[in-house]
C-alpha cells in the first residue's frame, strides 16, 4: 500500500464543500490502493502559477514527506503540466493529480472491452498535452497508483502515436455507441417498463441491484465498486416484470475526457420509462452529492424523466434526517421489510406510467393477450356469456397499447 501525502487547496469553495473534498480525495485514494498519511491544506485566492501551493507550504510538504516516507503526493486538483512538474520537482516526490487518480480507479475497475476502451480513451486523452519529456507521473515505471492503464512503454512517448491510437479508440467507441444505440432502440420498442439505478458512487446502488433483482453484482464499500452497465429483470408486486440498469456512480467534477469517453455508459439511463434515484443518507455531504447527481441529471437532458428519490442507509443515519427531493422514500437497502416496502412504492409509481384500457375480447384474442400478462396490469376481468367475449379493464405500456390496437376496442 503506497504511503500518500494529499495537498488539498481551496480556493473559493465553501468551508463544507472543501471538506467534501478533501474527505472524498481520502476515499478516492484508499479506493486506488493509498492510504492518507497526512494532509496540507492551504487556502489561497488564486492559483500559484509554478507550484500549486505557496512556498511556506512547499517547505512544510518536504518535512511531511521525510516524516511518513510518503510515496506519492496527491493534489485535489488538476494541475497543469508545468505544475505537475515543478511540483514534484520541488518536493522530489512523484505527483499526480485529481483527475489522473480518478483515471487510474477506472483503468483498475474496468472489466469489460468497452469499459477498458473508454478508459484508455481518457487516459490517452490526458496524456497528450502531457507529454512535454518532464517526466509526468502518468507511465510510472514501477507501478502503484497513476500507473495502471496502456503505460508508457506501450503509448510511446510520441505525439503523432498517441493522437492516432486516439483516432483508433474513438473509432471503437462509435461502433459500441452505435451497438449500444441498437440495443436501447430494441428496449425502446419493446413492450416491458425500464427503470434506471442512478447516484452519486457508493449510494449503494449495486446493493439495491442485488436486492430488487437477481443479479450478482460486485458490491463493497468503496467508491466506483461499478463501471460497466448492468441490465436484469426486476419482479414487482403487482405482477409486472420490468427491467432495471445499473450504471457507474457520478462524482463532484469527474473529469471532462472521462464523461466524453463514458457518454455511452452515461446513456444508458437516458431512455428509461422511470429513474430510481439512489441517496447516501447517512453521508454528511449528502446535499452535495444530491445537488451533483441533480446536475449531471440535466447534463444529460434526463430531467425530462419521472423520477424517484430512494433515500438509503437509513440504518447509518446518526442525526435528524430531512428529504429534500420528492416522491422519494427513506430505506436501508439491507432490510428485506424495507425492500419490500421501496417494490410497492416502485409499483405504485410504475402504474401511474401506464395507460388505463377497457376492451372486449373474443376468446382467441384473450388467449393471446395471456401470453403478456407481465406487461399490463389486470384490474378487472368478466365473462359476457351473450356475446361469448370477455372484457378486461387494466393498465399497459402506451406502447403495448398501440402495438395490440387495444385503444380500439371498447
Amino acid at each position: 500500500m503506497e504511503k500518500v501525502i494529499l495537498i488539498a487547496v481551496n480556493h473559493d469553495m465553501p468551508v463544507e464543500a472543501f471538506e467534501a473534498n478533501v474527505a472524498e480525495m481520502t476515499e478516492l485514494v484508499k479506493t486506488a490502493g493509498g492510504e492518507v498519511q497526512t494532509i496540507l491544506t492551504q487556502n489561497l485566492s488564486h492559483q500559484k502559477f509554478k507550484t500549486f501551493i505557496g512556498t511556506g507550504k512547499i517547505e512544510e510538504a518536504k518535512r511531511a514527506v521525510e516524516q511518513y516516507d510518503c510515496d506519492l503526493a496527491i493534489t485535489n486538483q488538476d494541475l497543469s503540466p508545468s505544475q505537475l512538474f515543478e511540483l514534484q520537482k520541488e518536493i522530489d516526490l512523484p505527483v499526480i493529480d485529481r483527475s489522473q487518480l480518478i483515471l487510474d480507479i477506472f483503468a483498475g475497475k474496468a472489466n469489460s472491452k468497452a469499459g477498458k476502451i473508454q478508459v484508455a480513451l481518457a487516459q490517452m486523452e490526458y496524456l497528450l498535452p502531457r507529454l512535454s519529456g518532464q517526466g509526468v507521473s502518468l507511465s510510472r515505471q514501477a507501478g502503484g497508483i497513476g500507473s495502471k492503464g496502456p503505460g508508457e512503454t506501450k503509448l510511446e512517448t510520441d505525439r503523432r502515436v498517441i493522437r492516432r491510437k486516439i483516432t483508433q479508440l474513438k473509432k471503437e467507441i462509435t461502433e459500441l455507441d452505435l451497438h449500444r444505440e441498437r440495443s436501447r432502440d430494441k428496449r425502446k420498442n419493446s413492450l416491458t417498463i425500464d427503470l434506471g439505478l442512478i447516484g452519486y458512487t457508493n449510494a449503494g446502488k449495486s446493493t439495491l441491484m442485488n436486492q430488487l433483482t437477481d443479479a450478482k453484482t460486485y458490491e463493497k464499500d468503496e467508491l466506483f465498486a461499478t463501471l460497466d452497465p448492468l441490465t436484469r429483470k426486476c419482479h414487482l408486486p403487482n405482477g409486472l416484470v420490468v427491467t432495471l440498469t445499473d450504471t457507474v456512480g457520478f462524482l463532484h467534477d469527474l473529469p471532462h475526457n472521462l464523461i466524453a469517453a463514458f457518454q455511452s455508459t452515461l446513456k444508458e439511463s437516458s431512455d428509461v420509462d422511470l429513474l430510481l434515484h439512489v441517496v447516501d443518507a447517512s453521508s454528511p455531504f449528502q446535499q452535495l452529492q444530491e445537488d451533483t447527481v441533480i446536475n449531471l441529471i440535466k447534463e444529460l437532458d434526463m430531467d425530462r424523466i419521472e423520477r424517484l428519490t430512494i433515500y438509503n442507509k437509513k440504518d447509518l443515519i446518526s442525526t435528524t434526517f430531512m428529504p429534500s427531493l420528492y416522491p422519494n422514500i427513506v430505506i436501508s437497502a439491507k432490510s428485506d421489510e424495507d425492500i419490500k416496502a421501496l417494490k410497492k412504492v416502485i409499483s405504485d409509481k410504475v402504474k401511474g406510467l401506464l395507460t388505463p384500457f377497457s376492451l372486449h375480447l373474443d376468446p382467441e384474442e384473450y388467449a393471446k393477450l395471456r401470453g403478456y400478462d407481465s406487461v399490463f396490469i389486470q384490474q378487472s376481468l368478466e365473462f359476457d356469456e351473450d356475446t361469448e367475449t370477455y372484457i378486461l379493464t387494466g393498465f399497459a405500456p402506451a406502447r403495448f397499447i398501440e402495438q395490440f390496437g387495444l385503444g380500439r376496442k371498447k
